[in-house]
């Protein structure tokens, strides 16, 4: 049980990193392996980092371009259901949404366990307990309840502030 949750904090901060991307840098969010105090604690050594920098490089430019293909096709999706398409279309939509984002899943995947693989076996294990403090440091402002664009749910269009 205990690497399974390892692998999952791992993971989370993996995907959180990859997620914001300052257009200047090229990088995302938090770069971990390159974090002073991330490096310091993990005992990550130059050449690790560079190895996970390499992984991480090697995989934005298409995660990046699939990202756009999803966010495409769910807008396809939002315009289908709001002209009232025919199920039958709306139905081959979402299988297009979701061979996408699937696709998508896979290649953050792929990413973190090269990533991972990067890390000696006591990394590992003290990743999970820098990532818990990091949690704890930096905590996440909450969702809206509707989802994360601000949009109502029902009818695609933004919420009204009342």
């Amino acid at each position: 049980m205990r690497p399974r949750l390892t692998g999952r904090a791992l993971a989370a901060v993996l995907i959180w990193g990859a997620c914001a991307i300052p257009a200047a840098t090229q990088q995302s969010g938090f770069p971990w392996w390159t974090n002073d105090k991330v490096v310091r604690e993990l005992g990550l050594t130059s050449e690790q980092s560079m190895r996970i920098d390499n992984v991480f490089r090697v995989s934005l430019p298409e995660m990046r371009q699939r990202k756009q293909e999803l966010d495409e096709r769910e807008a396809e999706l939002s315009r289908l259901i709001e002209t009232n398409a025919d199920e039958a279309q709306v139905v081959r939509q979402v299988d297009k949404v979701e061979a996408v984002r699937a696709s998508l899943n896979k290649m953050r995947t792929i990413q973190l366990v090269r990533m991972r693989q990067v890390l000696t076996s006591k990394q590992k294990d003290k990743f999970k307990a820098v990532f818990e403090q990091w949690q704890r440091d930096n905590p996440r402002p909450p969702r809206p309840p509707s989802g994360r664009d601000g949009r109502d749910g029902r009818d695609g269009k933004p919420r009204e502030n009342k």
